[in-house]
């Protein structure tokens, strides 16, 4: 059989093939957010260099493993000549079990350093592509797998999983069951204008953009339900607040209105920044987050204003010419962002920019919804978006008529509204936009690990 040259010619020298057969040759090992109990102890950790530098008979190595940085230091004299000649062949990336004596360092920002005394080669890396030079963001996207490994990205990642366990545990405290509902979904929960569209064997299905519908579903079968999951927009945007994949937390409440809804997204919202400030300090502080604005958000009331109210502050203020039928865009979301220092709550959106599902009023010749988003201070725009829903059902076929949407498509939604129909709301919220919001990134592409853009599907 003939050989694939391409494959060939990408196949590593002998060199910088592993030097382990499994991990039953490694010792026993900790990790290093655990040294603080070991000092004066020798202790083994399975890791990576960072990078390394040397000084005639002693070498400085900046070793991470996951859970944190240390600086190992290695002295010829410490070590036998076999072990000193594998420090000498390390490079940035390499992965290795180091063994050695715990220290105190005060010096150091872990507060400790180990001295080598032993070293276990595991692969001897080549050269890696992301050098401490600056790269260009396409060059860095290219290379995401391994861009993830950088200080910065790392610390944007554990602060997205800090508050990913932050919210999942105050609905757990608020008594929300979640569940999981269904990435291909026959409906539209949104604009239909930004589905993407799917063949079902045969079918036409689409990506889910919710899972409020469903959500809503559960309620009456268990009270306070919630979804945590990946949602797909198909909009062909560009900006740095718009992801085509992305992860949403919609929640419901059963028996709550428009101002109850409020109330509950600032108690979360306080709660998230409140935890992230509490355990993320660390990432913060490197990417360079200002912690006292985090800190006043969770100490003041969030602003509260109705859409009418902002389009008419925001005319006078900034000599827009905003109508009270127009969004509010991004442009928009800086000016308040001028004028409050604060997250604002804006209320009662006109009905034909807004979802079916929202309850109408008449606003004069307008007609409005009990509706309300959470716009973030700082620029970074939208992080929440709720309402209160039809709970009623002939009301809710006259809407849907009227948008000429199918009775066979929602006929199991309309159900809900009529077999023990209850007045509730809900709401829901971008994880990633909230990371943004609270690491003080300004491109939405760094807050998940592996972005999809429009332009963007690899790696």
């Amino acid at each position: 059989m003939q050989k694939n040259s391409v494959w060939e010619n990408k196949k590593l020298e002998e060199k910088h093939l592993p030097r382990i057969k499994n991990v039953k040759e490694l010792r026993d090992a900790i990790q290093i957010d655990e040294i603080g109990k070991r000092i004066g102890e020798e202790v083994s950790i399975n890791g990576w260099v960072k990078s390394i530098r040397s000084s005639g008979k002693i070498s400085f190595i900046q070793f991470r493993d996951g859970r944190g940085d240390i600086q190992v230091v290695a002295e010829e004299k410490n070590l036998t000549p076999e072990v000193w000649n594998q420090v000498s062949e390390l490079t940035q990336e390499s992965s290795i079990q180091i063994t050695g004596i715990v220290k105190e360092d005060k010096r150091s920002d872990s507060g400790f350093e180990i001295s080598m005394t032993d070293l276990k080669v595991i692969q001897i890396s080549p050269e890696f592509p992301i050098s401490n030079k600056e790269h260009g963001p396409d060059f860095l996207l290219d290379n995401r797998h391994l861009w993830l490994r950088s200080n910065k990205q790392r610390a944007i990642l554990l602060v997205r999983d800090e508050i990913f366990f932050s919210i999942t545990s105050f609905l757990r405290e608020e008594g929300f069951i979640r569940i999981d509902t269904p990435i291909f979904q026959p409906v539209s929960c949104e604009d239909t204008s930004e589905l993407f569209q799917v063949d079902y064997f045969g079918e036409k299905t689409y990506l889910t953009q919710s899972g409020q519908l469903y959500c809503e579903s559960a309620e009456i079968a268990l009270g306070r339900t919630y979804d945590f999951g990946p949602v797909f927009r198909a909009e062909k945007s560009k900006t740095r607040k718009h992801l085509i994949e992305f992860w949403m937390m919609d929640a419901e409440l059963p028996f709550t209105d428009l101002k109850g809804l409020m109330d509950f997204e600032e108690k979360m919202l306080k709660r998230i920044i409140s935890d992230c400030l509490k355990n993320c300090k660390k990432e913060l502080q490197l990417l360079e987050r200002d912690t006292e604005a985090l800190e006043r958000y969770v100490k003041n009331d969030f602003v509260r204003l109705t859409h009418k109210d902002t389009i008419e502050l925001l005319n006078k203020k900034y000599n827009q010419s905003l109508t009270y039928l127009d969004d509010i865009g991004a442009p928009e979301e800086a000016n308040l962002s001028k004028e409050f220092d604060m997250p604002v709550f804006i209320t009662d959106w006109p009905a034909e920019i807004k979802a079916f599902y929202m309850p109408r009023y008449k606003d004069g010749d307008l007609e409005r919804v009990r509706a309300v988003d959470l716009v973030a201070p700082e620029g970074f725009g939208e992080l929440m978006g709720g309402s209160e829903r039809i709970f009623d059902y002939n009301e809710m076929i006259s809407i849907l008529e009227k948008l000429n949407y199918r009775y066979e498509d929602y006929e199991w939604y309309l159900d809900l509204r009529k077999y023990g129909t209850i007045p509730h709301s809900g709401f829901g919220i971008g994880l990633e936009r909230t990371i943004r919001f609270i690491t003080g990134i300004q491109h939405i592409r760094e807050t998940i690990p592996f972005p999809r853009m429009l332009n963007r599907l690899y790696p």
